[in-house]
Formats: structure tokens, sequence, C-alpha cells
């Protein structure tokens, strides 16, 4: 089939699920995932994912990770990752990632399989985490801002090891292995001064009394007001390129170009304006297609051992909700709240996808084990907001 004719089954599809879960109480983006794993090998074998599908995934992440950005704030992230929020951040990738290389130990795989293992169990994907959050509409909370600067902090982290990894020659040494490191570590840095330079250009422009509000009016004088949503996309995708180019995956960049973006460049019909378009694109066609394409990826044919399986998904649930759970609960967050965080930070998806096949796609992993961690993404993003609506979502309504 051509690809129009698979986008229009498997948006139809998405939705028509997605409005099946809404009616039982249900988030949507369950009903979206189950469509792709019915179309998907395991069950219809109707669609399977290929590269134009894959680019059109990419773009419904970027604007929903851009749809994100701007109703959150700049300060509230770094200030949870220069805080006390750091050390549930810690805990959040720490725990995962020990849990797996246990797993992994355990079963007797080889070092290198070992660590992939481990870095897939620690990645929170952002994407999944925003939209489970917009879903319940607790962008705005401390349970949103802990999530989401974790999960930054995980991926962050996970590439940052599959940099070394990658950048590794094939005689090992100490030497290579350092020289690897500071490879990574630089780029990591240069996006950082990247990121924070532009925010410190801003903050001093205000200080001087500079209303960029006018700015992105006569902008919208000069170019029109349907160009106001492609210049939008511009500036976030120059984050995003600069991320990429720096070896680490678009979305991170992205997320923090979005969030330089403050309600005040924009007079406030305009941001309406912004955020109704962005809202029609991701939940009305791209986000269905995104979440089905994750079903996509999942062909249970290629799994083995059962038991390894079952090890691997107990393992990926409980170390994420012990480790937020943990490190809520030690920075002073309630009960509800930190579970609530640990929950989300459950929902894997994307970055751990992104890892997972470039391990395969280098010869890290064998089939077995990459479908073993796509069942996992699969899994855990299924029941992450089925998990948060039962037990979270209750007691919060209770106390607001």
């Amino acid at each position: 089939m051509s690809l129009l004719t698979n986008l229009l089954i498997l948006i139809v599809s998405a939705r028509l699920l997605g409005r099946l879960f809404v009616r039982f109480n249900q988030p949507a983006i369950v009903g979206e995932m189950l469509a792709g794993v019915l179309l998907g090998p395991t069950v219809l074998n109707v669609i399977h994912m290929n590269p134009a599908l894959s680019g059109i995934s990419d773009l419904a992440v970027f604007l929903v990770v851009l749809s994100a950005g701007l109703e959150m704030n700049f300060k509230d992230i770094i200030n949870v990752l220069t805080g006390r929020g750091l050390l549930l951040a810690t805990l959040g990738f720490i725990l995962p990632f020990a849990s797996g290389v246990g797993v992994g130990i355990a079963y007797a795989l080889d070092p290198m399989r070992v660590i992939f293992l481990g870095l897939c169990i620690s990645i929170t994907a952002l994407p999944v985490a925003v939209r489970i959050l917009q879903t319940f509409h607790l962008l705005d909370s401390d349970i949103a801002r802990n999530s989401v600067a974790t999960a930054v902090l995980n991926d962050i982290a996970a590439l940052l090891i599959l940099g070394v990894i990658l950048n590794l020659p094939g005689e090992l040494s100490a030497g290579s292995i350092g020289f690897s490191v500071l490879n990574t570590g630089w780029k990591l840095l240069a996006l950082t001064i990247f990121i924070l330079g532009f925010n410190w250009i801003i903050q001093k422009l205000v200080e001087r009394g500079v209303r960029i509000q006018r700015w992105s009016e006569k902008l919208i004088e000069l170019v029109g007001t349907e160009a106001l949503f492609g210049i939008l996309v511009v500036f976030v995708l120059v984050f995003g390129s600069v991320s990429e180019a720096l070896g680490f995956h678009f979305v991170i960049g992205a997320f923090f170009g979005a969030l330089l973006i403050d309600r005040n460049f924009f007079l406030a019909s305009r941001y309406n304006e912004l955020d109704h378009t962005l809202r029609s694109i991701t939940d009305g066609f791209l986000g269905p297609v995104f979440f089905a394409s994750l079903g996509l990826e999942f062909s249970v044919l290629t799994l083995k051992s059962v038991d390894f399986v079952a090890a691997i998904l107990a393992v990926s649930i409980f170390s994420k909700l012990l480790s937020g759970w943990l490190g809520g609960r030690l920075i002073g967050m309630r009960g509800t709240e930190a579970f609530g965080v640990g929950i989300i930070l459950n929902g894997r998806g994307v970055m751990e996808l992104v890892i997972a096949s470039i391990a395969y796609r280098r010869g890290f992993i064998a089939q077995g084990l990459f479908s073993t961690l796509i069942l996992m993404g699969v899994v855990t993003t299924l029941i992450t907001p089925l998990l948060f609506r039962r037990y979270v979502m209750p007691r919060l309504n209770q106390k607001s």
C-alpha cells in the first residue's frame, strides 16, 4: 500500500480506538497505541514501519515537545535540575540503570548488551511524559516539573553514555575510553552553553526594558499573520538541529528551544492562536500517528525466552516506580505526588526505541533482545496513563 493509504488507515484506526477508550474513561493514547499493535506484524500485519512513516513520527514528536515547551516555564525546569529535584532526577536514572545491569548479569549477557539493557530501562521518554501530563491537564504542577526535569536528565545521561560507546575504537584501552568521554563531554558542555547563553541574552534584553513583544509584532507585520507558526517552528528547529549536530537527540534541543519562548513574547491573542494551531495538528493528526507508530514497532514472533521478557518488564516497571516515589519523598513531595512522578517516569517509547534501534543497527544487540526492548517500551507506555488515572488522579482530585 502507498504511504497515504497507510497513513489514512493508521489515523482513522488510532482516532477511533482513542475515542473508544475516552468513552470508557481511559486516556486516548492507550487506544492509539493499541491501534498500532493491531495493524502491525503482531496481529493483522497490514502496516509496517518504514522510513516515510518514521519521518512523520519524528515530526509528531517535534510538535508534541514544542507544544509542551510553550506551556512550561524555563526557570521552573532549571530550578528543579539545580535544586533538590536533582536528587530525584539522579535516582530516576541510577536505580533503573542498576536494575537493568543486574538483570543482564543474572542472564549472563555480554558487557555491551548489559549496558544497553541498563540504558533502555533507565530512559524516560520526554514526549510520552508530556503527552500524558497534557491529557490530565497537569503540565503546570509539581508532578510535571519534576517528571519532565527527570526525563530530560535521564535522556541526557543515557545519550552521554551512548555517545561514549559509539565513539569507542575497536581496540579498547584506558586512553581511548578517556578520549571518548572527553569528546562526548565537550559536546554536552557546548549544548548547555548554547541554551543558557541564549537565555542570558533574552534576560538581559528584558532587564534593559526591551519589549520583545514589539519585535514579534513587527515580524508578523512583515511576513504576515499566517507565518507566525512557521517562525516559531524555525526558531525551535535551530535548537533541535544544534542538539542533533552535537550527537544528542533533536528532542532535547527542541524542548529547551520551546521552553525559551515565553508567553510575553506575543500578544495574548497571538499566543492563543499558536496554542490552538499546535493542538489542532498534534491532537487531531500527528499525535495519534506517533503513538500508533510505537505499536507498529512490536513483533511478538521475535520474542524467545518468556522468563527473560517477564524479568525485564517487572524490573523496568518497578525500578521506575520506586525511584520516582523514593526520590519524590526525599525532596519533600506528598506520597501521591511522588508516586505520580514514579508512574510518569515509567513511560518510555521514543528515546528507548532510539537507543535500542541504534544498538541493533550497530550490532551491539541481537533481534531477540531488540524485540524485548520494543515490547518493554510499548507495555510501559501503555500502562503508564492507566496507572496514573487509577492510583493518582482520584487522590489529586480529592485534595483540589
